[in-house]
C-alpha cells in the first residue's frame, strides 16, 4: 500500500527523468542541426570564393595581367572546416556523456 506522498515522489521523479531525457536529445538535435549549418554555410562560401577567383583569373586572363588564385587558401579552408566539424562532434560526445551522468546521479 503506497500513500500519496510516495505516490508523488514516483510521479515526480519519472517527470524530471523524461524531461531530462527529452532535453537530451533536443540539445543534441540542436548542436547537430548547428553543426550541419555550420558546415553547409562554409561550403557555401568556399564555393563563392571559389567562384569569385576563377571569374577574376579569367577577367585578368582576357586583360593579359596573368593573374594566378591561390590554391591553398582553398585547401585551407577544407581543413578548417573538417576541424570545425571534429570539435563540434566532440562537445556533442562530451554533452551526451555530462547528460548521461546527470541522469543516473539524479
Amino acid at each position: 500500500m503506497t500513500t500519496p506522498l510516495v505516490q508523488a515522489f514516483f510521479v515526480g521523479r519519472a517527470v524530471a527523468e523524461i524531461l531530462s531525457e527529452r532535453l537530451e536529445h533536443t540539445v543534441t538535435d540542436s548542436l547537430s542541426q548547428l553543426g550541419k549549418l555550420d558546415a553547409e554555410l562554409r561550403e557555401q562560401m568556399r564555393s563563392f570564393t571559389d567562384e569569385v577567383m576563377v571569374r577574376a583569373q579569367s577577367a585578368s586572363s582576357a586583360a593579359g595581367a596573368g593573374f594566378t588564385s591561390p590554391g591553398t587558401a582553398a585547401q585551407s579552408a577544407s581543413v578548417d572546416t573538417q576541424a570545425m566539424i571534429d570539435d563540434l562532434r566532440a562537445e556533442i560526445a562530451t554533452l551526451r556523456t555530462e547528460l548521461q551522468r546527470h541522469r543516473v546521479s539524479g
